[in-house]
C-alpha cells in the first residue's frame, strides 16, 4: 500500500473531528454527572428547549438525536418519572405525541448551562478565533445537513410554531 495514502488529509480531517468529539465529550459527562444528567437526556432538553414551544413530537425528536424511535421512546419515559419531560398528544394526527419540556427540566438546563458554556468556550469556541469559528460552524452545517438532513426536523415547521403557540395561549 502506498505510505502517501495515509498522510491523506480527509484521514486527518475526520481523525480530529473525532478525537475533538471525544475529548469534549469527557469533558461534559463529568459536567452533566454533576447536575444529575446524561448527555443524552442533556440533547434532549437541549433539543425541547430550543424547539418552538419546547416541544417536538417524539419522531422529530428521534429525527434530531443520535436515538432511534424506541430509544427516544425509553429516554422520555425517564426523563418523565423524573419530571423532566412530560408527553402532550397530538392534536391533528392520533398516532403521534410530543416531548415537552417541564419547568422542572427548564430549571436543570437553567443550573447546568452555566457550567456547560464554560467547557464549550474554554475547549471549544475560544480556540478559535472569530472568522475560524464562523467557517467551521458553516461548515459543520453543510456536512451535518448533508449527512443528518432530518436534523432540525420539527423545529421549524411554521404549522407546528402556530399549534404550539395556540397551546399555550
Amino acid at each position: 500500500m502506498d505510505q502517501n495514502v495515509f498522510d491523506d488529509p480527509r484521514i486527518t480531517a475526520i481523525g480530529l473531528l473525532f478525537e475533538v468529539h471525544a475529548g469534549l465529550l469527557a469533558r461534559f459527562a463529568a459536567q452533566f454527572e454533576e447536575h444529575g444528567l446524561s448527555g443524552v437526556e442533556f440533547e434532549v432538553l437541549m433539543r425541547l428547549a430550543r424547539s418552538p414551544g419546547n416541544q417536538l413530537r417524539m419522531t422529530d425528536l428521534a429525527a434530531q438525536t443520535s436515538l432511534s424511535t424506541s430509544g427516544v421512546t425509553r429516554v422520555v419515559d425517564r426523563m418523565e418519572r423524573d419530571g423532566l419531560l412530560r408527553r402532550r398528544a397530538c392534536p391533528s394526527d392520533r398516532r403521534s405525541s410530543y416531548a415537552v419540556v417541564t419547568p422542572s427540566g427548564l430549571q436543570r438546563l437553567d443550573e447546568t448551562l452555566p457550567g456547560h458554556l464554560r467547557i464549550i468556550e474554554q475547549w471549544f469556541t475560544g480556540q478559535l478565533e472569530p472568522a475560524a469559528r464562523d467557517a467551521m460552524l458553516d461548515g459543520l452545517r453543510r456536512v451535518r445537513d448533508a449527512v443528518h438532513p432530518g436534523a432540525t426536523a420539527g423545529s421549524t415547521d411554521p404549522a407546528r410554531v402556530e399549534e404550539a403557540t395556540a397551546t399555550r395561549a
